[in-house]
């Protein structure tokens, strides 16, 4: 069983599957380096706190619901997102493609343990806010959402439409 799980984990790897490195409910924001990463996505890249244009307050709500559950941003927009988490169940906010969050969340109900930190996510254990501080280059329509297994699925998703 492990050899199964080493190589379906490694394929994921391989294929670029967002989250592939991890995904636990107890170390993500405190793990993750305090360098602002280079790395580009189809929906933007890590912003500079210091240089967040605006503050989106998001809840997270065992009803598998986030409030605001739709974002317009303007390209160019750096967000510092606070991301609290009022219910009584560890939820997360991730922010990427549909097509991503789906093939993540498919994999989160495979390997539900797995741990991840990448720098659009934030892991909010119940009664606590994280932070996730995002520059959206690139117009478009993309998503957010809880991939823990079920809150998806359930429901637990929203959109941001990135505007020139």
């Amino acid at each position: 069983m492990m050899r199964t799980f080493g190589a379906a984990l490694a394929a994921a790897m391989m294929l670029g599957a967002p989250g592939a490195a991890a995904h636990d409910e107890g170390r993500h924001a405190t793990a993750r380096k305090k360098a602002i990463s280079s790395e580009r996505h189809a929906w933007g890249r890590e912003g500079d706190p210091a240089k967040a244009s605006r503050t989106v307050m998001v809840d997270m709500a065992d009803t598998m619901r986030y409030t605001p559950s739709k974002l317009e941003v303007r390209r160019g927009d750096t967000v510092k997102f606070v991301v609290s988490n009022s219910g009584k169940t560890m939820h997360e906010m991730v922010i990427g493609t549909e097509a991503e969050l789906k093939a993540h969340a498919e994999l989160m109900k495979k390997h539900p343990g797995m741990e991840h930190d990448a720098p659009y996510m934030a892991h909010v254990s119940p009664g606590k806010k994280e932070t996730i501080t995002w520059t959206f280059d690139k117009p478009g329509t993309f998503m957010y959402g809880c991939l823990i297994p079920g809150h998806w699925e359930a429901g637990m998703k929203g959109t941001i439409v990135v505007s020139n």
